[in-house]
């Protein structure tokens, strides 16, 4: 089945799937068409300004008092939530890892979700934590929402299909998925197996960064954004909805289809985005700009021009800078970086960091090219070169990242990594040349 989208971001979007299902000129009438329910689903308090209010207005087969019974316990012991302070006994460093293994067992989107670090603090909805998934199964009756954050679901091996409340998405690695905060879903592959990265944001919602100077055009362009239309299931079959609140897990047992909405309106919704449609902006003459030029989205904090989350990526683009050390420079940095490969190579680290792994650099902790990636840059033919078949990304943090048990104590923990700086040599030698011998 090809499931539909419309293209934009935070647009006020209407779909129905019967016709006449979604109401005309009011929110709430007294009957509902096809006997549905009105319910309000807000992601912003009812006064936030009108520029950052978030609603939908949902038109379904039961209020979600039908699909919420009594709470019992769930565990889901790998998924942490901040802060996890004094969490491992591993002392502070720079930190990359190999790929996550696949499962052996039956695991679902869920049960495979590993946090890696965690920021802030999930109590004051500031902050956020970096997870990894592993699959190989379906969630066919369970069903899960999130009363802590929004998910930003970053897919690096297998396509996964979100089943939600408001439409059905498909991503494939490449593509990027968010899932607001207490929206309901379940998840299904659409390959034999899945890994990839989750960004969970505990503060303000994801959205598209100012340009500034840069103007109108280029960046993540709204058009290339894509929300589902409606899709609803009439089963009575039993099911369960696992929450997460406040760190905690939850389950409640219904005898129906929580995903029951027929119609729906609104600018509080799921999305999608490819991001090979991204349109880099970088250096044209000398010098490497700041990573904020690769800024796909962001969620803002208090502080103007410092955010709670920055979700950067390194796309496939033209390096053409003169006179110029083209890799990322070295840095020490305020902002915390969880670094991820979707596929390809990252050009400041050519070895070591593949596919699938993930690096951390905390806060003021020196980070940069290697040193083959020093000596290759330093001595490179400045023509203009293309980095092709690459596609990195960041999750960035104004909180220090802390590191859970789980992965400090990771079997693909590289002890090696702070090793790969060790050949970057002394070149000065009170000469203006130095020493490139």
């Amino acid at each position: 089945m090809a499931f539909t989208y419309m293209p934009g971001f935070g647009n006020d979007f209407e779909t129905e799937t019967l016709p006449g299902s979604l109401p005309q000129g009011r929110n709430s009438p007294q009957r509902p068409a096809y006997g549905l329910y009105a319910e309000q689903l807000s992601g912003s308090p009812f006064t936030a300004p009108r520029g950052t209010n978030e609603r939908s207005w949902l038109y379904r087969i039961r209020p979600s008092v039908r699909h919420h019974g009594r709470f019992t316990p769930f565990e889901l012991p790998l998924w942490k939530s901040a802060p996890t302070v004094g969490d491992h006994e591993l002392p502070l460093g720079q930190l990359r890892w190999n790929p996550t293994p696949m499962p052996s067992e039956k695991t679902d989107f869920i049960h495979g979700l590993r946090t890696i670090t965690t920021a802030g603090d999930v109590f004051g909805q500031a902050g956020m934590a970096a997870h990894v998934y592993v699959a190989n199964a379906d969630m066919v009756d369970d069903h899960f929402f999130n009363a802590d954050g929004e998910l930003l679901v970053v897919p690096q091996v297998g396509g996964l299909r979100f089943v939600t409340e408001m439409g059905v998405i498909e991503v494939q690695p490449g593509e990027i998925c968010v899932l607001p905060r207490g929206l309901t879903f379940k998840v299904e592959l659409m390959d034999a197996e899945a890994r990839g990265y989750v960004c969970e944001n505990y503060g303000a919602k994801f959205t598209l960064p100012d340009r500034g100077p840069i103007g109108a055009n280029c960046l993540a362009n709204p058009r290339d954004f894509k929300t589902p239309t409606a899709w609803y299931e009439d089963k009575e079959t039993p099911c369960r909805i696992v929450v997460k609140w406040c760190g905690k897990f939850y389950v409640t047992e219904i005898g129906h289809s929580p995903l029951d909405v027929a119609a729906w309106h609104g600018n509080y919704a799921p999305y999608k985005y490819d991001l090979a449609t991204y349109s880099p902006v970088g250096a044209i003459l000398f010098d490497h700009p700041d990573p904020s030029i690769f800024t796909v989205l962001t969620a803002p904090s208090g502080e103007e021009g410092t955010a709670n989350i920055d979700f950067v990526i390194f796309p496939p683009r033209w390096l053409v800078a003169e006179d110029t050390f083209r890799p990322p420079w070295y840095h020490r940095n305020i902002m915390s970086e969880f670094m991820g490969l979707i596929h390809g190579q990252y050009d400041a680290k050519e070895e070591g960091f593949v596919p699938g792994g993930m690096s951390l650099h905390n806060m003021m902790l020196a980070h940069g090219p290697d040193a083959m990636g020093f000596e290759k840059a330093s001595r490179a033919d400045l023509k203009p070169v293309k980095l092709e078949n690459t596609m990195a990304f960041m999750f960035e943090t104004r909180f220090p990242q802390l590191l859970t048990r789980y992965a400090a104590e990771l079997d693909t923990l590289q002890d090696n990594y702070i090793d790969c700086w060790n050949d970057l040599k002394k070149r000065f030698n009170g000469t203006p040349e130095g020493d490139w011998s």
